[in-house]
């Protein structure tokens, strides 16, 4: 065989819009062409049967943070960390990463804001050196009710420029915590507080949500707008937060909490991202609207595998199984692939196509989920 050439064959290929039984020939990366039908030749790669999707598109995934910090107070080394992390995202077969780092919390000197600027120089390092598999590019997750969080985000703006900003605000009776007694049952378990420095800690994260939210989102979105850096919305959870939304230029709408945000933003063309936990898991885990009741309305854009990387394929898989959605196989697979691509303008990637990147997952039904054989990116197996 040629150098740099590669012949897949006897695959179920997922196309756009049907799935074919074929061949496929990556040449210097990219792909060269696809035929129905098996090859005989020696050096063509058998997927045996299995399905070859475009590799993954992940928007926003928390699972670098996890690697930094492998146990509270242990500060792991940055570049062995982001080394692990993209090891288990080419696993999954997510061969482009947005990675979500957050600016500001809803704590002081909590370790996300002591990773900062580490997971920054670790992304930017590591991608520079090419030691990485996958495609890594940054995500910035905006906590604007934080006081510091447009001073950190301006500061960053200048060392490095983000792919992708996302908006949110994780105080009492905001967006994702619009119960207040689930506020309290989340806060409470998860930093172990009192009932009165419960109390306390609601009046705080309040008071800076008065102070900080409004000025900030407007003041980030801005900035996004003039430097062209695709903006996304978090938890929205009435029309009145999508309406804002679109107003501020977001395109796509992060995990909405509720129907009727969902199929608002769906309305006004934002591309409506849910979790593949999710999905997988069979609703969310914080009590919010189910990603498979968006699919049954039809209004289910992208699929975020955000904190579990192994979830992503198997989430696709599972929309497309389930009898209460239109969904066939290349639409869900279009879930991971082409429409997280076309959401942030990659159009050289996330399809099977000739001229597209070479961005392949070889994977095959096991019991009731999907199983990862190998992956493939700019035509170089990487797992």
């Amino acid at each position: 065989m040629e150098s740099g050439k590669v012949i897949l064959t006897n695959a179920k290929i997922v196309l756009a819009d049907e799935v074919i039984d074929g061949s496929l020939v990556v040449e210097d990366g990219v792909i060269r062409s696809i035929d129905p039908g098996r090859v005989s030749l020696p050096a063509a790669i058998d997927c045996q049967g299995g399905y070859l999707t475009a590799g993954m598109i992940e928007l926003h995934t928390d699972n670098m943070e996890k690697h930094f910090t492998p146990r509270p107070g242990v500060a792991w080394p940055g570049i062995q960390a982001f080394k692990v992390h993209d090891a288990q995202m080419i696993s999954a077969g997510i061969t482009t990463v947005f990675d979500a780092v957050a600016i500001g919390d809803v704590v002081e000197g909590s370790e996300r804001l002591n990773n900062l600027r580490r997971m920054v120089a670790a992304l930017g390092e590591s991608s520079a050196r090419n030691l990485t598999r996958a495609d890594h590019r940054l995500h910035l997750r905006c906590e604007v009710s934080h006081a510091e969080t447009l001073e950190m985000f301006l500061s960053l703006l200048d060392d490095s420029t983000p792919q992708l900003v996302s908006v949110m605000d994780h105080s009492p009776g905001q967006r994702q915590f619009a119960s207040l007694d689930r506020y309290r049952q989340y806060y409470q378990g998860k930093y172990k507080l009192s009932d009165a420095e419960l109390e306390s800690f609601i009046e705080r994260q309040s008071e800076a949500s008065r102070r900080y939210s409004g000025p900030y989102r407007r003041a980030i979105c801005a900035l996004c707008n003039e430097r062209e850096i695709p903006l996304a919305s978090h938890d929205d959870a009435t029309r009145e937060h999508v309406d804002e939304s679109h107003a501020l230029n977001m395109v796509v709408a992060e995990f909405p909490t509720t129907a009727e945000a969902a199929q608002a933003a769906h309305g006004k063309g934002m591309s409506v991202m849910m979790g593949a936990p999710n999905m997988v898991r069979g609703g969310s885990h914080s009590g919010n609207i189910a990603a498979h009741e968006l699919a049954a309305h039809g209004v289910l854009d992208i699929l975020s595998s955000d904190y579990y990387p192994a979830s992503l394929l198997d989430a696709a898989f599972k929309v497309s199984m389930l009898e209460e959605n239109d969904y066939d196989l290349p639409a869900a697979v279009s879930l991971v692939t082409r429409r997280p691509a076309d959401a942030v303008g990659l159009t050289d990637r996330g399809r099977i196509e000739p001229a597209a990147r070479a961005d392949l997952v070889w994977s095959s039904l096991a019991d009731d989920h999907i199983h990862i054989e190998h992956v493939w990116k700019d035509g170089k197996r990487v797992y």
